[in-house]
């Protein structure tokens, strides 16, 4: 069975380490299917319970997927494993018969599209766990097995970082450190819930899968437009939506600078060639205990050169909080989240706040009457411009050919994830045209309202 499969080091590696969960991403063909359905059978014919299951989308991607493939299950446990599609004896469940030294165990196959058929495989304790595809996996589904199983696998494709099985399951893994330094920053960047014990994050390319040759590789490479949001997905192995992004010119590389390097254009000497001219400052809200929608500040300087630059954020969500944040309470955020970067960058006087949003206005004109040392000038957003040209105009700010030395106007300062992550995960509505999603947009919003009123200086060289 073994010798069936051409292992790199870290295929080894991972086929030897312990683990109670092992989450697996990466690039396409890396060989994370292949390599971890040996390792599931290994951990089932380790285990001393007799019931183990592989999920998938449905009986028919589970089989397409890991059970017939090339270099599958059956291919690789030719002999020992047996599927039964349609149950066989007592079981009328579709399952595999698998032939251990220790006894026979049996795999059921589920389905995430058969509510009544996979609670019917969960009636009990089980052993392992691989689940296919675990980025579009019924999340009921995975709250109810996460707790009835020994050991879980998964593999999933680079999807939207807002999708609930990454906060609830994949970012509370972490990788083993001997592998850090394979890590694209931003994927590590989003492994950031409660680390939890045993549960192993796996990144694999191409590089990992031995038994692609290099002329394998480049072809792969070749194939994808190179800036494009499958390029990113597949090529890179990175989240974010493949299709119907709205600011899918997005590019970390090109569009994140450190804060240092946006120090540089703090106004020190007259001779100073570019530097901050204008300093603005947004805010949208949002005040549900039930959704995601947050209260989003944003903080941006403007060059005389025609820069922007997103320089501070902040966001606070009430369906997170214990004590849900009121208008009065957002005024108070509010002052401090100016002041701060008042004192780190410079005075934003004019800043700019969701006209939709009466009663934080009125909250934050009684503040300025009741606090005569307020400096700040509370105006409602600019909101004359309509949602798809401010989208066009910033798309315009961001775009570079980097091949002709077009760079862009429009930077964010790597600190600010939120609004990176927000970037990457708004989208156009599929029914409508030119229309983007109400959601995953409020630090958009909120950077809109900052650069709004300063459109004509943002963008002239």
């Amino acid at each position: 069975m073994a010798d069936m499969l051409v292992l790199s080091p870290k295929f080894i590696d991972f086929i030897l380490t312990e683990t109670k969960r092992d989450f697996l991403e990466g690039t396409t063909a890396a060989g994370k299917t292949t390599v971890g359905i040996f390792k599931f059978m290994m951990m089932v014919a380790k285990s001393e319970l007799k019931y183990h299951v592989i999920a998938g989308a449905d009986n028919g991607t589970v089989e397409k997927n890991i059970i017939n493939a090339e270099r599958g299950l059956l291919e690789q446990f030719d002999g020992v494993a047996e599927y039964n599609s349609n149950g066989k004896g007592k079981i009328r469940l579709p399952h595999i018969e698998y032939d251990t030294p220790s006894g026979t165990k049996i795999i059921y196959i589920a389905g995430f599209d058969n509510k009544k058929r996979w609670q019917k495989v969960l009636g009990s304790q089980m052993g392992c766990v691989y689940i296919d595809e675990v980025n579009i996996a019924d999340m009921e589904f995975m709250r109810e097995i996460t707790h009835r199983c020994k050991y879980m696998m998964t593999t999933s494709n680079p999807d939207s970082p807002d999708i609930p099985v990454y906060k609830e399951f994949i970012n509370h893994s972490r990788p083993l450190k001997r592998y850090i330094a394979d890590y694209p920053e931003e994927l590590l960047s989003e492994l950031c819930e409660t680390p939890k014990v045993g549960w192993v994050h796996w990144y694999f390319t191409f590089r990992d899968n031995a038994a692609l040759t290099e002329q394998d590789i480049q072809e792969k490479i070749d194939a994808v437009p190179v800036g494009t949001k499958m390029y990113k997905n597949k090529i890179l192995g990175l989240r974010g939506k493949a299709t119907g992004l709205v600011f899918s010119i997005f590019d970390r590389k090109i569009h994140c600078i450190p804060k240092s390097q946006a120090k540089q254009y703090i106004r020190e000497a007259r001779n100073q060639e570019e530097y901050f001219e204008v300093f603005t400052s947004g805010l949208d809200t949002a005040y549900s205990t039930k959704s995601p929608d947050t209260i989003a500040m944003s903080f941006g300087g403007i060059t005389n050169k025609g820069k922007f630059i997103l320089l501070d954020e902040k966001v606070y969500n009430n369906a997170e909080l214990g004590v849900p944040i009121a208008p009065s309470d957002t005024v108070e955020n509010y002052i401090a989240f100016l002041e701060r970067n008042r004192e780190e960058w410079g005075l934003a006087k004019n800043v700019f706040i969701d006209n939709a949003d009466q009663a934080t206005i009125t909250e934050l004109k009684k503040y300025k009457r009741n606090h005569a040392t307020c400096i700040y000038v509370f105006n409602d957003a600019w909101k004359q411009t309509k949602i798809i040209d401010r989208i066009n105009l910033q798309l315009g700010w961001m775009n570079f050919v980097i091949e002709r030395d077009v760079m862009p106007s429009f930077y964010i300062v790597d600190s600010c994830n939120v609004y990176q992550k927000e970037l990457d995960t708004y989208s156009w509505k599929e029914d409508k045209d030119q229309e983007p999603e109400d959601g995953n947009d409020h630090m958009v919003n909120s950077v809109q309202y900052a650069w709004l009123p300063y459109k004509t200086k943002i963008g002239v060289k």
